[in-house]
């Protein structure tokens, strides 16, 4: 097929079907997806509030944390305000560029999330195995080139998928079996040689989550093994408690990924609605849980969070 042709019938909308096969329970489904939404940008937005106007957060861990509730405000947006679209409006219709622009930011944000918690890792390795180090190491400039890093790796990673599909003829019709514009969704309308992208999708998925987790997982034993060194238990259970939040984020983030890539391969016959309300959960509850973990279990946060809100009482 030539350039001309495969060009030619690149199709000007997709149709997102939403949830196939759960279609007349869109508008149940309907209400956890926005109190979901609602609250992650409500809490993510009082994360960066609160770090940005106390001059004492800003630290290494909490300008992390910032980061971290960013990308999660970015990420959620990115999907949810189209995918409420559909449940409440069936408005299915999405521009060709459009979805590939959401693709980009669905996929390169994730990506970004998964190396700011591996800077969030070595940030809590750095300060209970190296504290007297910890201002020497983690410098302004430092957190600044790591913020850096992160994108510049999510963006060279995830931008050729774009720029792959508009090289494809879309012979199996415009609709597009999930939410939102997620790769694998898209690459199974196009016809052609589409090894490559399926290739490098997977590849690029598999790279991040097992280089990322097992350097995470590295990070924390060099933790452990130095917090079962310490000689009180009071300081232990002080020191540990500083990675609290910390670990439940990174199972918010991971758990979904590992449990969706599990049924893929293992649950064939599974209903198609299961994989895509699990790739749903793993887009929504990070950026909704995140903020409560911190809130909760971070002393400084909570401070602030209850003063803010009993200023706004009084």
């Amino acid at each position: 097929m030539s350039a001309s042709n495969m060009t030619s019938t690149l199709p000007t909308t997709f149709l997102l079907m939403g949830i196939p096969g759960l279609e007349h329970l869109h508008i149940y489904i309907s209400i956890p997806f926005c109190s979901a939404y609602l609250l992650a940008l409500l809490g993510n937005g009082t994360l960066l509030f609160i770090i940005h106007s106390d001059t004492s957060l800003h630290k290494p861990m909490y300008l992390f944390l910032a980061m971290l509730a960013t990308i999660d405000l970015v990420l959620s947006s990115t999907t949810l305000p189209k995918m409420l679209a559909i449940f409440w409006f069936r408005d299915r219709e999405i521009n060709f560029y459009g979805c590939l622009v959401q693709m980009f930011f669905l996929h390169s944000f994730s990506i970004m999330e998964s190396a700011i918690l591996l800077a969030m890792a070595f940030d809590r390795f750095v300060a209970i195995c190296k504290p007297l180090h910890y201002t020497t190491l983690l410098t302004g400039a430092l957190i600044i080139k790591i913020g850096i890093a992160a994108v510049v790796r999510a963006v060279a990673l995830v931008s050729p998928l774009p720029f792959l599909l508009r090289h494809f003829s879309y012979c199996r019709g415009p609709m597009i079996a999930h939410c939102y514009c997620e790769h694998m969704a898209v690459v199974r309308l196009a016809c052609g040689d589409t090894h490559f992208d399926n290739i490098y999708g997977i590849t690029v998925a598999l790279v991040i989550v097992v280089l990322d987790l097992m350097f995470v997982i590295l990070s924390y034993i060099l933790i452990f093994r130095a917090v079962l060194q310490l000689a009180s238990q009071e300081a232990r259970y002080k020191a540990f408690g500083t990675c609290v939040s910390h670990i439940g984020a990174i199972l918010a983030f991971y758990t979904p990924v590992v449990i969706s890539s599990v049924m893929h391969r293992v649950a064939h016959q599974a209903a198609p609605h299961v994989h895509i309300l699990l790739g749903n959960f793993y887009l929504l509850f990070p950026p909704m849980i995140n903020p409560i973990i911190y809130g909760v279990k971070t002393k400084q946060i909570r401070e602030r969070v209850i003063g803010l809100f009993l200023r706004k009482d009084h």
